[in-house]
């Protein structure tokens, strides 16, 4: 019997996500069922699927414990992947401190707990960071919503971003504006079962002065690019370095610093696209290694 496969996603995400076409494409190929399913669908009998695969559950950022507690709940039914515990932990970005103390180079950041004095940790990272801009952003958040670009001097305009993220319970985070990024944009680099598959390119997402965007994720610029020898071995140590065994999925996003190196700004395990409409070779790979991840838990 063919195996059945859940594309996760959300209900607004449908129309948005470039991945699931060529993926329910290349599962057919191989000789596989799969649908579209929306997490927080609660018609679904998700023990119907002998995989669910996260793809598109793009509005959990509003929702993190209850879409925690599906992942839990999913994951005792059918096979989920990634698994709940890298979910979890890459849900929330205090993850680049654990992987800055594994030795792998990430963008400084600072983070502004909810509770905390915004102005002193504000003043605090300026002084330690001689940038002439800065990134504030929500710790759990996804496609660049609520994460603005101020200029250093806008010391008011950063604090009335940061109080009423953090008055609703938020944790935030602070991290210099690397303006290389506006040259080179950000590198994204694809890994499947643990080997790099592909790589592209995102165009710089904070236009200076923009305000949040209000969309499900900000509009991206993505081209196809081939990493440079150094993009690839920072990403090759983010992967081997997690905490976690072998992954289905990883992505590296990579901006370079003032000196030219590359810096790992996030690690996307949980629901990242992976730019297969841009990469459609890269498809069946993804799929293989699916089914295969499948197989091989049937058969413990």
């Amino acid at each position: 019997m063919s195996p059945a496969v859940a594309l996760v996603s959300a209900r607004a995400a449908h129309a948005l996500d470039e991945d699931l076409p060529p993926l329910v494409a290349a599962f057919a190929a191989a000789g596989a069922r799969a649908e579209i399913a929306d997490w927080d669908d609660e018609a679904i009998d998700w023990a119907r699927f002998d995989l669910a695969l996260l793809r598109s559950a793009w509005d959990y950022t509003e929702r993190l414990p209850q879409f925690l507690a599906w992942v839990e709940e999913t994951a005792a039914r059918t096979l989920l992947l990634n698994p709940p515990a890298v979910v979890r932990w890459n849900s929330d970005k205090h993850y680049l401190r654990e992987l800055a103390g594994r030795g792998v180079p990430v963008v400084p950041t600072t983070f502004v707990e909810a509770g905390a004095e915004p102005a002193a940790v504000l003043d605090d990272f300026l002084a330690h960071h001689a940038c002439a801009e800065l990134v504030a952003k929500p710790a759990v958040g996804a496609g660049s919503r609520d994460a603005r670009r101020h200029a250093r001097a806008a010391r008011d305009e950063t604090l009335a971003h940061l109080q009423p993220l953090l008055a609703a319970g938020r944790s935030m985070m602070l991290q210099p504006y690397l303006e290389r990024v506006d040259r080179d944009g950000e590198t994204a680099l694809v890994f499947i079962a643990g080997r790099f598959s592909h790589a592209i390119r995102k165009g710089p997402l904070l236009p200076a002065g923009a305000p949040a965007t209000a969309a499900l994720f900000a509009p991206e610029q993505i081209t196809p690019r081939t990493p440079t020898a150094d993009e690839l071995a920072v990403a090759e140590c983010a992967v081997t370095r997690l905490p976690f065994d072998e992954l289905l999925y990883a992505r590296v996003d990579l901006i370079r610093d003032a000196a030219g190196q590359p810096r790992v700004l996030e690690l996307e395990l949980a629901e990242p696209s992976l730019f297969f409409y841009h990469v459609p070779a890269a498809a069946p790979g993804f799929v293989a290694a699916a089914l295969e991840r499948l197989a091989a838990t049937a058969q413990r």
